[in-house]
């Protein structure tokens, strides 16, 4: 779980809820076609612009901003020298004796045990770096798309309460009720987008490119391994991956 993300939610979204507490009856920010408006107008308005398996993909795509645990390059690095130590003494059979739990590095050293040519390795793990990385961005522009398009949809509640309202003017004492729930429209597309969509989409185009620096890490890791190069070369190529804060130590 993440820690960052979970208490951003819950901070954002509970200073709002207080703040309405707090300032009076919570029950006036209540409003059935106005939720109906906002929410149901924006997700139908993005199946317009994505397909549906893409818009359904998008909400499993935003588990990563809650419970995805990136390993961090030092530890790859770590693990990448251990393996090309191991390869380089043992030859690449060895390898099956260690336990790797990254399922993308398990899989090309999998493949260089089973003595697959360097061409098809790179291949196939370039394919699913780009894959992996398409499918992530798709998740952030929807997610994105629902930032833009949920004030959007605010704004036409908006208007179309305020059309109603001036239809009816007869009642002077209904107009200040009449008004404050037309801007409620605008108040439930602002907090969609920007407590809840816009973070989600920053922190998910923050992970795919973690997640792309990680693979690509993994990918020369595999290679070297391969080639059954020197653990210290190894270990300074791969150290171009650290800060230079963290390479001078490493």
């Amino acid at each position: 779980m993440d820690l960052a993300t979970l208490i951003g939610s819950l901070g954002a979204l509970g200073i709002i809820v207080l703040a309405i507490v707090l300032g009076g009856s919570a029950s006036s920010f209540i409003d059935a076609p106005s939720v109906l408006i906002v929410v149901g107008g924006t997700l139908f308005a993005n199946l317009i612009k994505f397909p549906l398996a893409q818009t359904l993909g998008a909400f499993r795509v935003a588990g990563k901003a809650f419970r995805y645990k990136s390993e961090s390059p030092s530890e790859l690095i770590a693990l990448g020298v251990e393996l090309a130590t191991v390869a380089r003494k043992d030859g690449v059979l060895g390898l099956e004796s260690i336990e790797i739990r990254n399922e993308f590095l398990r899989r090309g050293v999998q493949m260089v045990v089973d003595g697959q040519k360097p061409e098809l390795i790179s291949h196939v793990l370039s394919r699913e770096i780009a894959l992996t990385i398409e499918r992530n961005e798709q998740g952030v522009a929807i997610f994105r798309g629902i930032g833009d398009t949920a004030p959007a949809m605010g704004m036409i509640g908006t208007l179309v309460g305020l059309v109603q309202m001036m239809s009816n003017m007869s009642d002077p004492k209904a107009i200040g009720p009449a008004m404050a729930i037309a801007l409620l429209t605008t108040l439930y597309g602002a907090v969609i987008a920007n407590a809840v969509a816009v973070p989600i989409a920053e922190k998910l185009a923050s992970r795919n490119a973690e997640e792309r620096r990680n693979r690509s890490l993994i990918l020369e890791t595999v290679e070297a391994i391969q080639t059954g190069m020197n653990p210290r070369v190894v270990e300074s190529i791969l150290s171009a991956y650290l800060p230079d804060n963290k390479r001078a130590a490493a």
